[in-house]
């Protein structure tokens, strides 16, 4: 049924809810982790989001533009799961707080559960407050950004589809 091609207002569409969300997890994961870049430029924070390859290594090619592309595409393939994963939990909640929650949520994910994996990561207590503060709102942001997203093409998918069956006189 995702797939299938639909009819709205004269206009044959193929519906594909699922390529959105890859979309928006690709392009959600590449912005926030480009703001982080630059939060971490001014010093609004003390980590850079190179933390995921500087954990593990520390090879002269990541502190380079290939480094920093290198996260990009990492953000965004690992924003992709994010983003599926919202689609799966609260795609039919169109509500900002809903968004917000959820960044929260990825946040302490990082911080608490992740930390261990990534020791160039701060911890909660050892994390100053300028990066605390940031980093949580850029999680925040990006939340609001893929849930906000994700349930408007969801909720637009769902309006084009009840209107085509109100044209066709199905209920």
């Amino acid at each position: 049924m995702l797939n299938e091609p639909k009819q709205v207002n004269g206009v044959v569409y193929h519906v594909s809810i699922l390529k959105d969300v890859l979309i928006i997890g690709i392009y959600g994961g590449f912005l926030w982790c480009a703001v982080g870049f630059v939060a971490a430029f001014f010093h609004f924070m003390d980590v850079s989001p190179k933390f995921i390859f500087t954990s593990w290594s520390d090879a002269a090619w990541i502190h380079t533009w290939l480094g920093a592309v290198m996260t990009l595409i990492i953000y965004s393939i690992v924003s992709i799961v994010f983003a599926y994963l919202y689609y799966a939990l609260f795609r039919k909640v169109n509500h900002l707080s809903v968004g917000i929650v959820y960044g929260a949520l990825l946040w302490l994910l990082f911080i608490l559960i992740l930390h261990p994996i990534f020791p160039d990561l701060p911890s909660f207590s050892k994390m100053t407050a300028d990066t605390g503060i940031t980093s949580i709102c850029l999680f925040i942001l990006y939340g609001v950004f893929v849930g906000y997203s994700i349930s408007y093409e969801y909720g637009e998918l769902q309006r084009a589809l009840n209107r085509d069956k109100s044209e066709d006189g199905t209920n």
